[in-house]
């Protein structure tokens, strides 16, 4: 454990910007996973409908630094090709 004032602020800090980068990456998989399962299931209409949200969850995240920016960029292009190749 820290001894210092600034060491044990520190870590307070970095345990709730934890807490909320966790909380982001799990939407970010929640949403993905819907994107996915309903290209399996063959329903692109609504896959196109929930891209635009799976795209918006993708900036936020890199804005934020949770993920980074390349990743993001990365993830949409896979899912792009993968709505086009199921359309």
């Amino acid at each position: 454990m820290p001894r210092r004032k600034t060491s044990v602020k520190k870590t307070r800090s970095d345990r709730k910007k934890h807490a909320q980068n966790l909380k982001i990456k799990q939407q970010l998989k929640k949403v993905i996973k819907q994107f996915l399962g309903l290209i399996a299931a063959k329903n692109t209409a609504e896959a196109k409908k929930l891209l635009s949200n799976v795209f918006s969850q993708l900036d936020k995240a890199a804005k934020k630094r949770t993920i980074h920016p390349a990743t993001a960029n990365r993830r949409k292009s896979r899912l792009m090709k993968r709505l086009a190749k199921s359309a």
